[in-house]
């Protein structure tokens, strides 16, 4: 990394990004493009934000990437047999000629953002060539892997940024001043639009800029780790040996980046304060959940904070006993690592003081959604615990150092939108 912090090109074997025919949806065949698309699966937590996709559109992506079969196996089965019926009822088609695709949202709020999708070369971080910055749950890669065994397809782009402002770059530019392929607002007030690129030079411009770089994984740990899984699986060369990615060039385009809350079913908040007596600092806030993340970013300007609701009120822990970190928090990794509060949440609070297992979905929820992780938790009687956002370069020169932070760290934004292309790995 130099001096203003960007990702250095090395001589090192980097980014192999190759053109792919990609699946899309036929406009003519589906009520609407917006009607079928949904947020990565990670991303469609609650049942009814499920329901609702599944009656946007009776071809909504969501019944690939989630399938609501009852057992596992029948749902990976469920998941290959519709895309196959798909496909051939041309609800699905494949493009005529491969090609990368140039993928901009840009939302009313002005935020903007364009990158490039292609298949990516899988490689393992040993290999500096793509990073990891968070750890993950062996059963969610094997569920996925799974998914993708059974419908031999990559079903939805995971996010991927570099910093390079070079060639591929100009590239995109370029490319997003012409008619595209599709444009669509999803019900969020984004809006998509998609340009493939097949013109030999202009692949070939954007593959040697890439050649030297490496990516950091923003969001798709999961699918990444499946990736690596399947491509281990299948003698090489293979299909299996590229998976689907859309990468961003954050140099020009900043993601956002936001935290991922926790729900703690089972853990009634008076219990939750109880427990935390004496080990950190806890102050009740009667103010509205926009005021009360004001007051917890201002308290982790200065050390580990968090916000506990679910009772109808907000409480902010902060200062915690330096004795306490000391003895629960591992000493064996950089000091930057020790002072996340993602960190200290699951060392200390959910492993010390909580006793609530990090990988158990029947004691824990991940959410992204600020609002709908308080809601649950005064619906159900548990606990939400509202982290705030680590910053993009503590994630960056973290990952730099190959460490991991605890999963569920993050959430870069935004998200792209799953149903827009599609890979089969057989065409």
């Amino acid at each position: 990394m130099n001096t203003a912090g960007h990702w250095e090109a090395t001589p090192r074997r980097g980014l192999e990004l190759t053109p792919f025919r990609g699946l899309r949806y036929d406009p003519d065949r589906v009520g609407s493009l917006a009607s079928v698309t949904s947020p990565p699966y990670d991303v469609v937590v609650r049942p009814d934000g499920l329901h609702h996709l599944q009656s946007a559109d009776p071809y909504n992506i969501v019944r690939l990437i989630l399938p609501q079969a009852g057992t596992p196996s029948a749902r990976t089965e469920q998941a290959a047999d519709t895309l196959r019926r798909w496909l051939d009822e041309g609800i699905l088609a494949a493009d005529p000629e491969p090609g990368l695709y140039v993928y901009e949202q840009r939302h009313g709020d002005g935020m903007l953002q364009r990158g490039i999708i292609g298949t990516l070369r899988v490689t393992e971080p040993a290999e500096g060539v793509v990073l990891p910055h968070e750890d993950v749950m062996p059963p969610v890669v094997a569920d996925r892997a799974a998914l993708m065994r059974a419908t031999r397809a990559n079903l939805e782009p995971l996010l991927l940024t570099y910093r390079g402002d070079g060639t591929a770059a100009e590239v995109v530019e370029r490319t997003a001043d012409r008619p595209p392929l599709l444009a669509t607002t999803t019900e969020d007030g984004y809006r998509h639009r998609l340009w493939s690129v097949t013109d030999p030079d202009e692949l070939t411009r954007i593959q040697t800029d890439l050649a030297g770089r490496q990516a950091l994984i923003a969001d798709g740990h999961h699918r990444w780790a499946t990736y690596r899984r399947l491509r281990l699986e299948h003698p090489s060369p293979s299909p299996w040996d590229y998976g689907l990615v859309l990468l961003v060039d954050t140099a020009r385009y900043p993601l956002r980046v936001r935290a991922i809350h926790r729900l703690l079913h089972g853990l009634p908040v008076a219990d939750a304060l109880a427990a935390v007596d004496g080990l950190f600092r806890v102050r009740r806030l009667d103010k509205p959940l926009a005021q009360a993340l004001e007051t917890l970013a201002d308290a982790a300007c200065a050390g580990n904070a968090f916000l506990l609701a679910g009772d109808g009120a907000f409480h902010l822990l902060d200062r915690p006993d330096p004795d306490l970190l000391a003895r629960t928090v591992p000493a064996d990794r950089p000091a930057a690592w020790r002072a996340l509060d993602a960190t200290v949440l699951h060392a200390t609070l959910l492993d010390h003081v909580w006793h609530i297992p990090e990988d158990s979905p029947a004691h824990i929820a991940y959410i992204h959604d600020t609002a709908a992780t308080v809601e649950k938790a005064e619906r159900d009687g548990g606990t939400a615990v509202l982290l705030h956002p680590v910053r993009e370069e503590v994630v960056r020169d973290l990952a730099r150092q190959g460490v991991t932070m605890p999963r569920k760290s993050t959430s870069f934004g935004p998200k792209p939108a799953s149903g827009l292309v599609l890979r089969a790995l057989e065409i």
